[in-house]
């Protein structure tokens, strides 16, 4: 019996074949709605500076540089005996335009983890919140082709309209004794993969600048009974994709943000969890406006097993907390990814890890 290439239930299985995204052709993303609402305040100007707000080309010399990094990490995989697969590379310059809007171009493929969601045999296409985002898809296409063909599960959200109705049009920072809310309204259904991270039959998500209370009311129905959805609180005010806020490593043992969570709000169904406190990031020196990444990007790490974890080699409070918590960090040059929006984890998509679905709880 020919065995499905798809197979990830979970973010710590043995790891044995992913898609490493690539930052070939990417453009810094016309500055619209949901992007100005995702950078810290004070860090908006320095980002106007250094690109033209209706979208720009990324310097030669960065893509050049994050490139680099990326075969360095490849390599890593490889070496540990994971199957790496590459995606097309498209023209992410291309204008493109719907009914009801238009952009004036794409972002990249640096980040696999942000449109597709893996359960089990299924990859699922979210309905991903960010105009520029839309046809992000195109360079996977190949390879889902193939998943399909083998036995996978393939799937595609709704295709949201991203009508101006979608996004609440006088949206503010809320004060700091003002519950957090977001900028996207309960127009349609949206989410990006990104603010989920799976532990078998549970699976942790968070509402965020992209991820809405109907995407999340999708997925769960979508999934059906034999799945449970259970939301994290982010205290950030740009809350952007759940791996730099909730990370489980292992069974058992969950990595969190103490500045984004309060610890005493978590699921109660995590009580019996050890619950480790992130320890503080080095801020990266390579990200030339200091905001397109969360500093806490630390906290995007790769699980290859329930040991082995691959970890930013100037991240040393992080390799020594991991060391301490029993796991075996594998060091690795990433910073000049970070422009790119990512890390280790965002820049992955698990496509078969060894394992069966099961209950952590």
């Amino acid at each position: 019996m020919k065995v499905c290439p798809v197979n990830s239930h979970n973010e710590w299985d043995p790891l044995e074949e992913v898609i490493v995204g690539s930052v070939f052709g990417a453009m810094m993303p016309a500055w619209d709605t949901i992007n100005k609402h995702t950078v810290p305040p004070g860090e908006w100007d320095k980002i106007c500076c250094y690109q033209n707000p209706n979208g720009t080309p990324y310097p030669k010399e960065r893509i050049k540089a994050a490139n680099s990094e990326r075969e360095e990490f490849i390599h890593i995989l490889e070496s540990e005996g994971v199957i790496v697969r590459r995606i097309e590379d498209v023209d992410y310059t291309a204008p493109f335009s719907t009914p009801d809007w238009s952009v004036t171009g794409g972002f990249s493929g640096a980040n696999p983890r942000d449109p597709f969601l893996i359960i089990g045999n299924e990859i699922i296409e979210t309905p991903m919140a960010d105009r520029s985002r839309y046809f992000e898809a195109w360079a996977y296409r190949s390879l889902f082709k193939e998943y399909f063909k083998a036995g996978a599960k393939w799937t595609a959200a709704p295709k949201p309209m991203l009508a101006d109705a979608l996004y609440v049009p006088d949206y503010r920072i809320p004060g700091p004794d003002e519950p957090n809310r977001f900028v996207i309204t309960e127009f349609e259904p949206t989410f990006d993969a990104a603010d989920f991270v799976r532990c078998g039959k549970d699976i942790f998500g968070q509402l965020s600048h992209v991820t809405n209370n109907f995407g999340i009311e999708w997925l769960q129905r979508h999934l059906g009974d034999g799945y449970r959805i259970h939301l994290i609180e982010s205290r950030c005010r740009q809350a952007l994709h759940i791996d730099t806020t909730f990370m489980p490593l292992a069974p058992g043992k969950a990595m969190v943000n103490p500045e984004f969570t309060d610890i005493n709000k978590l699921p109660a169904i995590l009580k019996n969890w050890d619950i480790l406190v992130s320890p503080q990031p080095v801020r990266s020196q390579n990200d030339p406006t200091g905001a397109t990444v969360s500093g806490w990007v630390n906290m995007n790490v790769l699980m290859l097993d329930e040991k082995r974890v691959i970890v930013e080699k100037n991240q040393i409070p992080m390799i020594t907390a991991l060391k301490d918590w029993g796991f075996e960090p594998i060091p690795c040059s990433f910073e000049n990814y970070y422009p790119f929006w990512g890390s280790f984890h965002c820049a992955t998509l698990d496509i078969r890890r060894r394992g069966e679905l099961k209950s952590y709880f």
